[in-house]
């Protein structure tokens, strides 16, 4: 029976880590995309204000 707890206890440490892992990359995942669609919207914005702003 303690050979069971340990190997449940086993598993759940790598079930765990490995969700809190994942958990990190959606993360960082979520910053990048904020981060690169507020950039590209700056973008066109700079972009449309050359073109058409004054000369």
């Amino acid at each position: 029976m303690k050979a069971f707890y340990y190997l449940i206890f086993v598993l759940m440490t790598m079930f765990y880590t490995s969700c809190a892992a994942i958990e990190t990359i959606f993360k960082a995942g979520m910053w990048w995309g904020i981060i690169l669609v507020v950039g590209v919207i700056a973008l066109i914005f700079f972009i449309i204000s050359k073109l058409f702003g004054r000369k």
